[in-house]
């Protein structure tokens, strides 16, 4: 059974930092190309970033580039994402998924964790 368990989310000021975490099971974690995907209060969801299985390529929304950055450890099965310089805009539920920007929204709707809140207030 996959499962996707992510944490760190939690209440900043703009401006501050966070750190994302994804712990994986029930799969082949460093076969996959993993993805974070969000969704703001009543909006759909947004794909994030990517990180190829290996971590060489990674890609990036253009609202987030240069923000955040994705990360992976394959020995620990665990998905990561720092964000840094936060905006109010960047308040949503994270979620970690598997695949890429193409397939990581489909995915999600097979198979969801239970997100991790970040909320961007002062």
């Amino acid at each position: 059974e996959v499962q996707l368990v992510e944490s760190g989310g939690g209440l900043v000021q703009p401006g501050g930092s966070l750190r994302l975490s994804c712990a994986a099971s029930g799969f082949v974690f460093r076969g996959v190309t993993m993805s974070w995907v969000r969704q703001a209060p009543g909006k759909g969801l947004e794909w994030v970033s990517s990180i190829s299985n290996l971590g060489r390529t990674t890609t990036y929304t253009d609202s987030v580039k240069g923000r955040f950055i994705i990360s992976r450890d394959n020995a620990e099965n665990t998905l990561y994402l720092q964000l840094n310089s936060l905006k109010t805009e960047d308040t949503a539920m994270y979620y970690c998924a598997r695949g890429d920007r193409n397939s990581a929204e489909d995915s999600l709707r097979r198979e969801r964790g239970q997100g991790t809140q970040v909320t961007v207030s002062s």
